[in-house]
């Protein structure tokens, strides 16, 4: 298994596995996707016999609260290759780029609902320090 930055090539196969976690992406995935790119996101997948196994978008942000942070918007293994490490390798490569970068913090949010994900993190070394509060603007997005 390698975990390396997206290419134009590798958006396309992507798709199926994103949408296990985003189902409600546009229909013009590459578009889209390519829009958060442009905005300062980031994309890796991990391959594992040259197919998408799972995918990571993250972004760095800077904050009054934490400094510099690595935020992870989507960490998603897709269903057949779950238990096998794919998720583990994603989350060691976003570690290693924001130490690189030299950021304070590693963030995500997790919905309540996704228990098994959450016993992942914590697995990982992740915490919770704090709830996040949001209030819906529009109709076309889930969290």
């Amino acid at each position: 298994m390698k975990v390396v930055p997206i290419t134009d090539e590798l958006l396309p196969a992507s798709e199926s596995v994103h949408r296990q976690l985003r189902p409600h992406i546009p229909k013009d995935y590459a578009g889209r996707m390519k829009e958060i790119l442009a905005a300062g996101g980031e994309m890796a997948v991990a391959l594992v016999d040259g197919k998408v196994a799972g995918l990571t978008v993250f972004r760095m942000v800077e904050r009054t609260f934490t400094g510099r942070e690595m935020y992870c918007d989507d960490l998603v293994t897709d269903a057949q290759q779950r238990s096998t490490g794919v998720g583990h390798a994603l989350m060691e490569y976003m570690l290693r780029l924001a130490t690189e970068r030299k950021c304070d913090f590693f963030t995500l949010d997790s919905g309540c609902q996704r228990q098994q994900a959450h016993k992942f993190y914590f697995r990982e070394g992740l915490t919770i320090t704090s709830f996040h509060f949001t209030r819906q603007l529009s109709q076309g997005v889930r969290v």
